[in-house]
């Protein structure tokens, strides 16, 4: 993972997991200050994902949870976002001191630990290493040759950076002995000098009671997600709703709780906190995307063309609102609007099955338009 060309001004952080170190709406205080912006969740608009290490707790209670976080990076580099570890998050914003400058590459790393491409990436994105990103350091080396002889004894990349942040600082084990806890009955831990201590402690700041409440909110908001990709509509939304009761304006739950509220069927309050969303955040295109499919499903084609026309405004990169527009000036028989618009739909996605689609309905509006002339 090489080391990312940041720049806080303009940048829009998401956030992936709670932070394990500092509490969320500090960090979002801060950079707010730096004139960038913090969110939970993902969007359109984030440039940046923060991968908080506390995923990596949670995912130790479940069965395949780190496939679920492997597959979670994969989308997230998919869409060309930057990927961020906690720490590298902290030092961004001048929040954690910096480690000492290093000069060894990803590759070299690679090459002189024997360490997996993907395991190296992965514990960096966990801050398993003094650095999160090439240039690594010395250290680094010696910490990589420990993390590849723990796999080859079978355990997984999430096993160690759960176990490692245990321990304090993790340069601090460059001069220890680790071990797999399979052979001591233990797979998901790592044991020190020969299996006689299993990695223990918490790499916590002490916050206090400051930092309980956020610990409450990130938990909240991640059981709501979870409900709600597990298709317990119903329940997200109560939890999205508690969520918003401790954080009113976050805008991100205001918007997941409207899609759940939509897929039950309760379009008004859907409707509702769409708005809500958009208010908090007016720049949230999907909000005004959503709210025009909510209109349309109710035959509001007036609202729903304003809205869609807002969030083509908003990003004339996303494709959706384009195809559905066109669509719309299809059916209230403005063909020529509605080929521009399938036109310009081809221009963003030109291999989709939907593209098939606007492709189709532009051969039909060219067919309608030269019988009318002729």
């Amino acid at each position: 993972m090489t080391a990312p060309a940041v720049s806080v001004p303009g940048a829009v952080f998401g956030t992936i997991g709670a932070l394990a170190a500092f509490p969320l709406r500090l960090a979002a205080r801060e950079v707010e200050r730096q004139h960038g912006q913090l969110r939970r969740g993902i969007t359109r608009r984030t440039t940046h994902v923060v991968f908080g290490r506390a995923l990596l707790a949670k995912a130790g209670l479940t069965k395949n949870g780190d496939v679920g976080i492997e597959r979670r990076v994969a989308v997230e580099r998919a869409a060309g976002r930057t990927l961020i570890s906690e720490n590298g998050f902290l030092r961004l914003l001048g929040l954690m001191k910096a480690p000492e400058a290093s000069s060894l590459s990803r590759q070299s790393l690679i090459e002189q630990s024997r360490l997996l491409g993907a395991d190296l990436d992965l514990l960096s994105l966990f801050d398993a290493f003094e650095h999160d990103c090439e240039p690594y350091s010395f250290r680094d080396l010696i910490l990589a040759r420990k993390y590849a002889g723990l796999v080859a004894g079978g355990a997984t990349w999430g096993a160690i950076a759960r176990s490692v942040h245990r321990s304090g600082p993790v340069a601090s084990l460059t001069a220890k002995s680790l071990n797999v806890g399979s052979q001591h009955g233990r797979p998901d831990a790592i044991y020190l000098e020969g299996g006689q201590s299993e990695l223990d402690g918490q790499l916590l700041f002490d916050l206090g009671a400051a930092a309980q409440g956020d610990d409450t909110l990130e938990d909240l908001f991640a059981e709501a997600e979870a409900a709600e990709e597990g298709g317990d509509h119903e329940g997200a939304a109560a939890l999205y709703q508690r969520c918003l009761a401790i954080d009113p304006s976050d805008a991100i739950a205001a918007f997941n709780r409207a899609n759940c509220l939509r897929a039950g069927g309760h379009a008004a309050d859907a409707a509702h906190d769409y708005a809500r969303a958009i208010k908090l955040d007016p720049a949230f295109v999907e909000a005004w995307f959503n709210l025009a499919g909510l209109m349309s499903e109710q035959g509001r084609d007036a609202s729903a063309r304003r809205h869609l026309q807002r969030a083509i405004a908003l990003d004339r990169s996303y494709a959706d609102p384009v195809f559905n527009l066109a669509r719309l000036e299809f059916d209230a028989g403005n063909l020529p609007e509605a080929r521009r618009l399938w036109v310009r739909y081809l221009e963003l996605d030109a291999e989709s099955e939907w593209a098939g689609v606007a492709a189709k309905g532009v051969q039909f509006v060219d067919m309608q338009l030269a019988r009318t002339a002729g």
